[in-house]
């Protein structure tokens, strides 16, 4: 799973159907596939976000 939201994180156009067959061989259905998908792209999303934002940086 950590190895598929990496992937995700640094170019989510890479994950492949062998991606989700690997998670589906470690016990992940579609559901669960999704879930792990949409958090992963939220959680990027937020941050993006934040830094564009300059969220949680100190001034100079």
């Amino acid at each position: 799973m950590l190895q598929y939201v990496v992937k995700l994180t640094k170019d989510a156009t890479r994950v492949t159907a062998e991606d989700h067959a690997r998670l589906h061989g470690a016990g992940f259905d579609d559901r669960g596939i999704l879930q792990i998908t949409l958090i992963a792209a939220w959680f990027n999303y937020i941050n993006r976000v934040a830094d564009a934002l300059g969220v949680g940086r100190e001034s100079p």
